[in-house]
């Protein structure tokens, strides 16, 4: 199923980072850092898919690799607390395939920042995580200066405001759900908040893989600890009531497979016998109705409510292709015709309002 993500960060010098590495690192690459006067080579790294820098109208063509980028990044920044670069790190729809999946990541990448004027150094990564599931992302790291001349100008402070992240994260959901619609794909992100979309499950943590290593050797890591807490009560509430289960995956897709049950219970479990657990209130609850096997061979599933939504939809279009014409009431036509005598000389249009990738804040 598809999950949304999208993760925004800044590398800078006061963690100790290096641009010029953290791309080297992110595109499984060898660069060689000049300010440090050594080399970064990550090349034994697997699971890139795709690696690009796509460069803005008038942005220097030597900048299209990545050493001489990032290397040029570093030589303007002075201070030993610089922010050097932005990063944003995007999980891609595994229903998509590869070539799919890398087409979208640019589009976002275009009209949300290169059409803005940075400078975007992408890569895709099609790996798969521990437990062998397809986990297909982005990482994109963004340049925090303008392009002045054939150089690097003054930093662009709007480029770091919270209401621009939260644009860029209502465009890619709005991108990435049009793209699935367009490939004929039952599944859907939202990248609003648990709670503001009425599902009654805390949201969990995010646990880098540092923190994943240190607590499966039995340290204690506050950040692992509370998102088993986390993990382990949404369990306990969806063996309780496995509605609310259904209505997160019902979110994002319309029907979906044991596989997906079985993802969204991996989410929401802190053990083996958790998870099982999980997956047995799901996979038992009153309300899922089995459509038999997709044209992959997988037992698809839908949920009784699902399938009287999709009645009432089915039941309001069949009405609509019968009539010739919407009706108007009576008084809404008379205001209307009164605002067109008024202003004789007006053209009323009907307006279209922008996407979210379209509209400029």
């Amino acid at each position: 199923m598809a999950i949304y993500h999208l993760h925004v960060k800044v590398i800078g010098r006061a963690s100790g980072s290096s641009a010029v590495a953290s791309a080297a690192y992110r595109a499984a690459s060898r660069l060689r850092d000049d300010r440090l006067d050594r080399p970064h080579d990550f090349t034994a790294k697997r699971g890139v898919a795709h690696s690009e820098v796509m460069l803005p109208e008038g942005a220097p063509a030597e900048w299209g690799d990545r050493e001489s980028l990032w290397n040029a990044v570093e030589a303007v920044e002075l201070r030993k607390d610089a922010q050097l670069a932005r990063e944003v790190e995007f999980a891609l729809s595994c229903e998509m395939i590869e070539a799919q999946g890398i087409a979208l990541a640019r589009d976002f990448m275009q009209a949300e920042f290169v059409d803005r004027g940075m400078v975007a150094d992408l890569n895709v990564h099609w790996g798969r995580s521990e437990n062998g599931l397809l986990k297909p992302h982005a990482h994109v790291m963004l340049t925090m200066r303008e392009i002045e001349g054939d150089g690097v100008g003054r930093k662009v402070r709007d480029w770091n405001r919270t209401a621009l992240v939260e644009r860029g994260r209502e465009c890619w959901a709005g991108l990435a759900n049009a793209r699935l619609a367009e490939l004929d794909i039952d599944a859907r992100i939202d990248h609003r908040s648990l709670e503001d979309q009425g599902i009654a499950l805390e949201p969990e943590t995010q646990i880098g893989a540092p923190a994943q290593r240190i607590s499966s050797e039995g340290n204690a890591v506050d950040r692992a600890e509370m998102h088993s807490e986390i993990a382990r009560n949404n369990g306990a509430r969806i063996i309780a009531n496995p509605a609310q289960a259904l209505e997160a995956i019902t979110h994002q897709q319309s029907t979906f497979t044991g596989r997906d049950m079985a993802r969204f219970a991996h989410r929401h479990s802190d053990s083996v016998e958790r998870f099982h657990a999980v997956t047995s209130a799901i996979r038992n609850a009153p309300d899922l109705v089995n459509l038999g096997q997709d044209r992959h061979g997988e037992d698809r599933v839908m949920t009784r409510a699902m399938i009287e939504t999709e009645r009432r939809l089915h039941n309001a279009a069949h009405l609509m292709a019968k009539q010739d014409r919407h009706g108007v009431r009576e008084d809404h036509r008379k205001a209307a015709m009164a605002r067109r005598r008024a202003w004789p000389g007006v053209v009323w249009r009907a307006s279209r309002r922008a996407g979210p990738c379209n509209r400029r804040s």
